[in-house]
């Protein structure tokens, strides 16, 4: 998958989440776009939060490796 079809995705309004699959098996889900960063060699995806809502932890992935991207159904933030 190229950086600007997964900056498309970002970029949607209103937002919708979506989950990320790569070439490994693994998938990440994307609920808000500030906690995802894409460059031309990875996107980072924050995936473990804080009781405020900071990101703790994120993986990064090479676009490259993306498999697919698919919506999520549910609300944009963890509850």
């Amino acid at each position: 998958m190229t950086p600007n079809e997964i900056r498309d995705h970002l970029k949607v309004q209103p937002f919708r989440p979506f989950r990320v699959y790569v070439s490994g098996g693994a998938s990440y889900e994307v609920r808000d776009p500030t906690f995802a960063y894409v460059t031309m060699s990875r996107l980072e995806i924050a995936n473990e939060f804080a009781e405020n809502d900071i990101p703790t932890r994120s993986v990064y992935c090479d676009p490259h490796h993306i498999t697919g991207i698919e919506p999520i159904n549910g609300s944009a933030k963890p509850a």
